[in-house]
């Protein structure tokens, strides 16, 4: 068996620059070139968690943006990518289908730790979390969203690069989204309402695709002991949010440069074409973290202070100004053969090996994780 490198963002392995809230890996080689990959923590708890596992054939990424608690994104990244292995092995290979199922089953495996949970620690039920996962296997690129998080294409055009994105945003801000939603809910007036400048599903909650926030999917949970502590009752007919994934699938073309995965934290200061923008005009080195800090130095600015002065304001106040932000840019080297120079570059098998499928590999589990 060929080695497999797990590598989530789940503990502290050291900060960047004055930022002690920063953690990030400048580059690391993956199937097709190299990847960035940085986290900034806003919250008491970080509720973001991103990973990056590769072999030499493939590469997945996956951020998972939580919201309520860490619970659901630290479960999406000890369960999704088993489930993930699970049915590529059954289904005798990578698929819509096999994403579909995988994200399927981490839902209801989150629900079975909400009803374990649920007498000694009901708010369990009100934490989610939006979940993005890519997939690159055999010149094949799979995006699969859950929420808002966004995976953006870098594209060569001549002498310049274009933003291309890949997922849905399932975030009632959209318009079209707003309309989906009240659409599957025709006889509720107010399912979606706009609270203080933002729209939101039933008051509470902006996206309306996570895994998790099982409050608002099962009546069951729509109940006390949880509203004894939390004192909010949503009248349920029927779900509210579901955990149904859009995937796109794509052949990787000559043309496509590198990729960009990232929590909603990042495009809430940034555009698709700022943040290409940006990678193509500066090195390789550390681009996760320089991203990062472009939203961080943007949204200082929207609050009239220095970035140096918001990088010494402490986890829970740090949220007043920002969301945890996740980033993984991954860059597409189309010059080299992909096997090959991964056997060259890595030393893992030698150019005379037959392709391994990611999927049919023991992972080795290297857990960098984030307190």
């Amino acid at each position: 068996m060929l080695e497999f490198c797990r590598r989530p963002l789940e503990t502290c392995f050291g900060g960047g620059g004055n930022d002690e809230l920063l953690w990030h890996k400048d580059l690391k080689p993956h199937a097709l070139g190299d990847y960035s990959i940085a986290i900034v923590q806003a919250n008491s708890f970080l509720e973001d968690q991103g990973q990056v596992l590769t072999s030499p054939s493939a590469t997945y990424v996956g951020i998972y943006d939580g919201h309520g608690g860490p619970e659901a994104s630290r479960f999406i990244t000890s369960h999704l990518f088993a489930f993930l292995q699970k049915f590529t092995s059954e289904e005798g290979g990578l698929s819509e289908d096999v994403i579909k199922k995988a994200v399927n089953a981490t839902e209801e495996g989150f629900l079975q730790l909400v009803k374990q949970s649920w007498t000694s620690q009901p708010q369990i039920a009100s934490v989610g979390s939006c979940c993005l996962v890519g997939v690159i296997s055999n010149d094949v690129l799979y995006v699969a969203n859950v929420g808002d998080s966004r995976a953006v294409l870098g594209r060569k055009v001549n002498c310049s690069v274009v933003a291309e994105r890949l997922s849905t945003d399932h975030n009632v801000a959209v318009e079209d989204v707003r309309k989906e939603v009240m659409a599957l809910h025709p006889d509720d007036a107010h399912i979606v309402v706009y609270v203080q400048g933002v729209w939101r599903i039933k008051g509470i909650i902006q996206v309306s695709r996570s895994i998790g926030d099982v409050y608002l999917k099962r009546p069951e949970f729509n109940r006390d002991p949880l509203f004894q502590q939390f004192g909010y009752l949503v009248p349920l007919k029927r779900p509210v949010m579901t955990a149904e994934p859009s995937i796109l699938t794509r052949k990787l073309k000559p043309d496509d440069m590198f990729l960009i995965f990232a929590s909603d934290g990042l495009w809430e200061y940034l555009t698709d074409e700022a943040a290409v923008d940006i990678i193509f005009k500066s090195p390789r080195l550390g681009i996760a973290k320089r991203l990062v800090r472009a939203a961080l130095e943007e949204a200082a600015k929207k609050k009239g202070m220095r970035y140096k002065d918001l990088t010494r304001v402490e986890k829970g106040a740090r949220r007043q100004f920002h969301d945890d932000i996740t980033v993984i840019v991954v860059y597409l080297d189309h010059s080299q053969d992909s096997l090959s120079g991964m056997s060259k570059r890595h030393g893992v098998c030698d150019s005379t090996s037959a392709p391994v499928d990611i999927f049919s590999l023991n992972a080795e589990e290297d857990d960098l994780q984030v307190e």
